[in-house]
């Protein structure tokens, strides 16, 4: 799911289509809200996320990395959690006396 900005995705898409049709960032940024550099930023996303540029990740791929960066952080967490109670099993089985069995 793309990230919903300041402006609707609709809104970018039209500027972005401006600046295909010729019309500068600068031209558009002085008629509408986004800077020239926001409506630059945008019409390179648009041409990763459609292929026709390869210097950068896609808009998909920023959201799966995204993803895998908040799982791993879970996976740390868990693994930390682990260790610990793992440490803690340890040291109460080292503590605990031994019990026969057969009594």
């Amino acid at each position: 799911m793309a990230r919903q900005g300041k402006y609707p995705e609709e809104y970018r898409r039209r500027l972005i289509e401006l600046v295909r049709s010729g019309r500068t960032p600068e031209e558009l940024a002085r008629k509408f809200d986004p800077s020239a550099q926001t409506i630059r930023n945008w019409a390179a996303q648009a041409d990763r996320d459609e292929g026709r540029r390869t210097d950068g990740m896609t808009t998909q791929e920023r959201e799966e990395l995204r993803q895998l960066r908040r799982e791993n952080e879970v996976l740390r967490e868990e693994r930390e959690i682990l260790k610990k109670a793992a440490a803690w099993f340890a040291r109460e089985t080292e503590s605990s006396p031994k019990k026969r069995s057969g009594s």
